[in-house]
This record gives structure tokens, sequence and C-alpha cells, in this order.
């Protein structure tokens, strides 16, 4: 008898575990006063379009998705889908960002659903950049 084995990416998708990982440098973000800071130049899976970070665990209770969009632009998102609550990929090339669970409920990058399973939107945050900081407002 044969065992079939099945795509890496499908093996993540059954046990939800996200394409994008947390920050290489774990300092390159903190939180204050309802703020996540994250120094860019210590964060350099941001510095390219569709590039992307997790940001939960240490001071926040927030998961947090950051990512830039295809020109470029910063964006963050609650990293909590609306019909798993499962973690959140940007789709390289595309303006979307999909579950990494089997669902892939699929949103814009307002948060707002496009399609799949999510019965409900994920909250965007406000972001700015202050020279080499970007500035989330939880």
């Amino acid at each position: 008898m044969t065992v079939k084995t099945l795509p890496r990416n499908v093996w993540q998708r059954i046990l939800g575990i996200p394409e994008t990982k947390r920050p290489h440098d774990t300092a390159c973000w903190s939180v204050s006063d309802g703020r996540i800071i994250v120094d860019l130049t210590r964060a350099p899976e941001l510095s390219q379009p569709f590039g992307a970070i997790r940001i939960e665990g240490k001071a926040t209770s927030e998961r947090v998705l950051v990512f830039r969009d295809g020109a470029g632009n910063f964006r963050a998102v609650c990293n909590r889908c609306g019909h798993a609550g499962r973690r959140l990929d940007p789709v390289p090339g595309t303006e979307t960002i999909q579950c990494c669970s089997m669902g892939h409920s699929t949103y814009d990058y307002d948060g707002k659903v496009v399609s799949e399973a999510a019965v409900k939107p994920v909250r965007p945050y406000r972001v700015r950049t202050e020279g080499t900081r970007l500035i989330i407002d939880l």
C-alpha cells in the first residue's frame, strides 16, 4: 500500500499555519500608548511591496498583520479571520488578504469580506510613517 503525501501548503492550511512569519528581529517593534511602533530599519521583511510580518505577543493582546500593498503603501489589519479566527496572509499580486485555513476566506485591504466562508470583516488599523518608524494605532 502506498501513502500519498500532501503538498506542504495543504498541510499548512489544514493546520492553520500562516505563510507570513513573525519578524526575524523580534526587537523591531514595541507597544506604547495604544500604538505599535515598528522600526523599519530593523524590519527588512517590509522593505518591498507585498512584504509582511505578523506582530503578536509581547505587550499586546492584539494579533496584527502588517504588510505593504503593491504600490508600497503600509497596511495593518487585525490578524484574526472573521470566519475561523485563524491568521491572515497577503496574497501577492492581488489587493487581497486571505485566511491561512482551508476555508480561504478572502478580504480586501480595508478588511471587507470579498469571498468564501467569512461572515464578518476584519478590522483595519490606521498606519502612518514618521521617519523610519511605522506607527499603527490600535
